[in-house]
């Protein structure tokens, strides 16, 4: 397979002590980044935790809501503050279609997730 697929499409390279050198510090950058971001990610969760974020969305008579909050919603209240996230790393447990309190869970990293607390006001 690899005589007669990947070495001629230059998929694959024959193993060389200088190829095993290139791989391992490929391995040892992709540690320290990891590292670097995974701190990264812990200073965003304490700044993203310590605040509560306040969504403004049209609701009718009793609080209901014409639609759900979603992930670009809260994206978008958490730019207004200064925090940038990306809206498809937020989760939430159960639709938000009501106003009041609410949670949001975002995942930072694998290894970090933030649980953030929405304030959904009628507009």
């Amino acid at each position: 397979y690899a005589r007669n697929f990947l070495l001629p499409r230059s998929l694959a390279t024959p193993w060389t002590k200088g190829g095993q050198k290139q791989v391992d510090s490929i391995r040892k950058g992709r540690e320290t980044r990891a590292i670097k971001s995974l701190d990264a990610a812990k200073d965003l969760r304490g700044q993203l935790e310590a605040r509560t974020l306040t969504i403004a969305a049209r609701a009718g008579a009793g609080g209901r809501l014409f639609g759900a909050v979603s992930q670009a919603d809260v994206a978008e209240a958490a730019k207004a503050v200064g925090l940038t996230i990306d809206k498809r790393t937020i989760e939430f447990a159960a639709p938000v279609r009501s106003t009041g309190d609410a949670t949001a869970t975002v995942r930072l990293h694998p290894e970090v997730q933030a649980t953030v607390k929405l304030a959904v006001v009628s507009a």
